[in-house]
C-alpha cells in the first residue's frame, strides 16, 4: 500500500535488473521509460536530472546502465516521489540516485534549495506529459501524466536549459505527430539535434520519437535510422531485446558528446 493508500504492484524492468514498485492504478512505466534511458548518453561522474520521473524508471535504468553517474529524480506527485526514492534504495542505487518532490515549473530558488543550481547538470532526460486532451483518461494520475500543451513542453525545456551546463544535453521522448512542436521549442537555446523514431508495427504510423539536443551548441538536425522493436509477427528484434531487457544503450549521435 502506498503512502496515499493506493494499491501497489512490484514490476520488473530490464529483464529483472530493476524491480520497481508502482501504483496499480494511474500512469505506469513502460517501454518509453526504458527507451528514454537507453537514449541518454552518460559517463561516470556526470550529474543527470530526470524531470517528471514518476516512480523513477528511466532515471534508475540510466543509473543501472552507467556506473558512477548520479541522478536526481524530479517528481511533482509526493506519493510517486516517495516511491521513486524507495525504488532507488530497493535496487541498491540510493548512493547515486535521489528523489525530490518538486514542480518542473518551480522557481530557480526552489531548485537551488534542492541542490539543483543553474548549470549544475550534465544531462537532463524527460518524458513530458503528452497532449492527450482529445482522449483524456478518467484516472487523475494518468491524466496528469499524459495531458499537457505545447506551452508545457516549452516550460520543461526552459527548465532543462537552466539546469544544464554549457553544451549539456537534453534527451526526451514525445509523440511522433508532435515533432514539429519539439523542434520549435528546441529552436531557442539548443542545437545539434538528433531524432530517432522507434518504428511502429508494419503498416502503422510512428507513435513516438526520441530527440536529443545540446544546449548552446550549433549543428545540423540528424534523422537517424529507426529502432525496430518487433518484426512482422510481433517478435522482439535482437536490438530491442538488448535495449529493453539487457540495458544496452541507444546511440543517437556523437555530436553532443
Amino acid at each position: 500500500m502506498s503512502a496515499d493508500g493506493g494499491e501497489l504492484s512490484e514490476d520488473a524492468a530490464l529483464g529483472g535488473r530493476l524491480l520497481l514498485r508502482q501504483p496499480v492504478r494511474g500512469h505506469r512505466f513502460g517501454h518509453d521509460s526504458i527507451l528514454l534511458a537507453a537514449a541518454t548518453s552518460a559517463k561516470p561522474g556526470e550529474q543527470a536530472v530526470e524531470l517528471g520521473s514518476g516512480v523513477g524508471a528511466a532515471g534508475l535504468a540510466l543509473a543501472r546502465r552507467v556506473d558512477g553517474v548520479a541522478v536526481t529524480l524530479i517528481e511533482l506527485d509526493p506519493a510517486l516521489a516517495a516511491l521513486a526514492g524507495e525504488n532507488a534504495a530497493r535496487n541498491g542505487l540510493a548512493d547515486r540516485v535521489r528523489a525530490v518532490c518538486l514542480d518542473v515549473a518551480a522557481p530557480v530558488a526552489a531548485f537551488a534549495a534542492s541542490g539543483l543550481a543553474p548549470g549544475s547538470a550534465d544531462l537532463v532526460l524527460m518524458n513530458p506529459p503528452f497532449n492527450a486532451a482529445h482522449n483524456p483518461s478518467p484516472d487523475r494520475g494518468r491524466r496528469l501524466a499524459r495531458t499537457a500543451s505545447r506551452q508545457t513542453l516549452e516550460q520543461w525545456l526552459r527548465t532543462a536549459a537552466r539546469l544544464l551546463r554549457p553544451s549539456g544535453a537534453v534527451t526526451l521522448i514525445w509523440r511522433a505527430d508532435g515533432l514539429d512542436d519539439v523542434l520549435a521549442a528546441l529552436a531557442a537555446g539548443y542545437g545539434a539535434l538528433s531524432v530517432l523514431p522507434p518504428p511502429p508495427p508494419p503498416g502503422a504510423a510512428a507513435i513516438r520519437v526520441l530527440v536529443r539536443a545540446a544546449k548552446d551548441r550549433d549543428g545540423p538536425l540528424t534523422l537517424l535510422p529507426g529502432l525496430v522493436l518487433a518484426d512482422a509477427v510481433g517478435k522482439p528484434t535482437v536490438q530491442a531485446e538488448a535495449v529493453l531487457r539487457e540495458g544496452a544503450a541507444l546511440t543517437l549521435t556523437g555530436v553532443c558528446d
